[in-house]
């Protein structure tokens, strides 16, 4: 008897664990690599993504790079007339300040950005009889069609290769060397390991491969070793010429910041020679300010300095990457017009969104359709208690509520998608509306986050939204557990109104039949569906009732929204 009752214990505390509802976050938690579909997406459109880095920071980026000169000065100057190759030629950064400097210097200048091209060919200082500026993919156009094989006396890649697939690096060395002279060199300053980006990178799931990382914009960036880079060279006909590896410590005293800052340095020569100078018997240039010398084996070299004063490739602008200090801003405002009202609704600008991993950082069109229909049907919501749940940053759905609301409680699992939330609320709602709307952080499932709503309001809410939350498969039975236990059961606040779960979405990877099955475990049901691409003839229809023949037309973004009405059984 006493097995008998342990049993049924057994198996009624399992049940109970059944129909707990499941704690889950419904954004993706980081993996420290990126999916095969983005890695090929931002080979396939690297082109596109440097366009539209230098639509946005034109030529305010780099600093223009006046410390050639002292670095490789001796290369430049000498008899006869240099011919130059830059490479990556960007907004002219290299180009201009060695016309400056050399009058009888001639540079070609390449960038695979048509927009870079373009900033240098309008540059103040351009001319025609001193730079040829023209768009080139080295990694797949012929250097030779713009330029005579073995013409060039010295190419410069400055922050340029690491812009590469690492894969691609040997075609891009190959082309230069169709066209550098026998005696030509080439002079290197790039990403090297263990720098702070790298650094930063490393806590983010931006790893296209081994040290080679997407930025948030799109454009890549790889980080070389001495051994990685001396291997890529020599096994394309190069030989070191100097090579070092160079490591400061900047300090910025007004930020209270140390950044370690590395990259590598280096002249890779012609070499019709198979066999190639080893790396470490090399002549290795130090940077040092103010000083030069030569060491007989590659040395690192830490230096302090205050970054006002630190002659660095980068402008300010660059803190964007680098080192986690924006000067610019990453968010973008979106306009939302409901009615009368008009919303300036703060979102992750669409140049990051693709590597944002926090979907609530982004408006979707599911919740511009629901805020428009909440906003033109007031009476859906008025004098009720409404819960929006992964509201996102936008809240959009709860603002529009708010004006004939009772109570909003706007919610989110993701907290920088509540800290935007928070801030777009106050800066487009007022009193007294404003102080009727709530935002919250819910994590489906999660007790704690459930308790304290509740704690808002202990009698339930008589209207649910959730607009694109049914995405993830995983989530799809928190969300209803979560819905139920937040819903009024007291019944309606009128007499032919019953609380109600409304949900509208686009169905992507969870189907209509997957989300009427988690509705049914915990108790709702569907009263009303409605299609934006098919016309409902329905007249007792709840949802189609909000639609008028003409209203909401400019409304609807997309023809696959869906919206689903649920009622408690």
């Amino acid at each position: 008897m006493a097995s008998d009752a342990q049993e049924g214990e057994e198996q009624e505390q399992e049940q109970e664990q059944q129909q707990a509802p499941q704690r889950i976050q419904i954004f993706p938690t980081p993996t420290n690599a990126i999916s095969p579909f983005w890695r090929e997406k931002y080979e396939r459109e690297a082109k596109k993504y440097w366009d539209i880095f230098y639509k946005r920071h034109q030529d305010r980026f780099f600093k223009d790079r006046h410390y050639l000169d002292k670095e490789w000065g001796h290369y430049f100057s000498g008899s006869g007339k240099k011919v130059l190759l830059e490479v990556g030629c960007g907004a002219g950064n290299t180009i201009f300040p060695l016309l400056a400097t050399y009058p009888d210097v001639f540079v070609y200048a390449c960038d695979f950005s048509p927009r870079a091209v373009n900033l240098v060919k309008i540059h103040k200082d351009f001319k025609e009889s001193r730079v040829s500026a023209f768009v080139c993919d080295l990694t797949v156009d012929d250097l030779m069609k713009e330029i005579p094989p073995s013409s060039i006396d010295i190419v410069t890649m400055i922050f340029v290769l690491s812009a590469v697939s690492p894969e691609k690096m040997p075609l891009a060395l190959q082309n230069i060397r169709k066209i550098l002279k026998p005696n030509g060199c080439v002079l290197f300053r790039d990403y090297a390991i263990g720098d702070l980006a790298q650094e930063r990178f490393t806590c983010k799931d931006q790893k296209i491969s081994e040290n080679f990382y997407v930025r948030g914009d799109g454009t890549r960036a790889f980080y070389f070793s001495n051994e990685f880079l001396t291997s890529l060279f020599e096994e394309n006909g190069f030989h070191v010429e100097e090579l070092g590896l160079c490591c400061k410590q900047v300090e910025n005293r007004s930020r209270e910041l140390v950044m370690n800052r590395r990259w590598i340095q280096a002249v890779f020569c012609h070499s019709d020679d198979a066999s190639s100078s080893s790396s470490m018997e090399a002549s290795v240039k130090i940077d040092l300010p103010g000083e030069e010398y030569i060491e007989p084996k590659v040395r690192e070299n830490t230096l302090t300095e205050v970054v006002n004063n630190f002659d660095v490739d980068m402008s300010e602008g660059v803190a964007v990457d680098m080192f986690g200090i924006s000067p610019f801003n990453d968010n973008e405002t979106v306009v939302v017009n409901l009615g009368e009202s008009k919303y300036k609704i703060e979102v992750l600008s669409k140049e990051y969104q693709h590597t944002c991993k926090s979907t609530g950082l982004m408006l979707w069109e599911s919740a511009r359709l629901m805020a428009s229909v909440l906003a033109g049907n007031p009476t859906i919501v008025a004098g009720k208690r409404v819960l929006e749940l992964g509201c996102g940053c936008g809240g959009i759905c709860s603002m529009a509520a708010v004006v004939s609301a009772d109570l909003v409680v706007a919610t989110d699992g993701d907290t920088n998608a509540l800290d935007l939330l928070s801030r777009n609320v106050n800066s487009n709602i007022k009193p007294p509306f404003l102080d009727k709307l709530i935002t919250k952080r819910l994590q489906w499932g999660n007790r704690d986050h459930i308790e304290a709503i509740k704690e808002i309001n202990n009698r339930g809410f008589d209207v649910i939204v959730g607009t694109d939350v049914t995405y993830i498969p995983e989530a799809i039975l928190p969300l209803f557990a979560t819905a139920k236990e937040m819903i009024s059961s007291k019944g309606g606040i009128t007499v032919d109104w019953e609380p109600a779960l409304i949900l509208c979405h686009v169905f992507r990877r969870v189907d209509e039949p997957s989300i009427l099955s988690a509705a049914s475990k915990f108790g709702f049901r569907l009263v009303d569906k409605w299609h934006a691409g098919t016309p409902s003839n329905q007249s007792k229809s709840i949802i189609n009732s909000w639609f008028s023949e003409n209203a909401f037309k400019d409304c609807i973004p997309s023809t696959a929204l869906n919206i689903m009405y649920f009622q408690i059984e």
